[in-house]
């Protein structure tokens, strides 16, 4: 079974910064593309970024691009999603899925294994 783990969410104020960590269980991420996805309450689970096994050619949603960096690091096996300039709008439950093949997509449907997700709340 494949299992993911986030990590590093919290409460933030506005301008502010997170990092959130992906890990795995009994097996190297090495081998998934990941993608981060995230669920405010009484909206629809959005794509936030994603990135290919090699690490090229990262995604962005267009809402986050500029202020989010994803990126992995095989000897720790973890993919991480580092947040600045936070804002209200950003305050969800953050996800990280992975999905077979080398390339990562911004389409939640391609992926098959999902993590518990980790809270990100951004106020003042």
């Amino acid at each position: 079974q494949l299992q993911l783990v986030e990590s590093g969410g919290g409460l933030v104020q506005p301008g502010g910064s997170l990092r959130l960590s992906c890990t795995a269980s009994g097996f190297t991420l090495d081998d998934y593309a990941i993608g981060w996805f995230r669920q405010a309450p009484g909206k629809e689970r959005e794509a936030v970024s994603a990135i290919s096994r090699t690490g090229y050619t990262p995604l962005y949603a267009d809402s986050v691009h500029g202020r989010f960096t994803i990126s992995r690091d095989g000897a720790k096996n973890t993919v991480y999603l580092h947040m600045t300039n936070l804002q209200p709008d950003d305050t969800a439950i953050y996800y990280c899925a992975l999905r077979r093949g080398l390339i990562g997509t911004m389409q939640a449907l391609e992926y098959e294994a999902w993590g518990q997700g980790t809270q990100v709340t951004v106020s003042s």
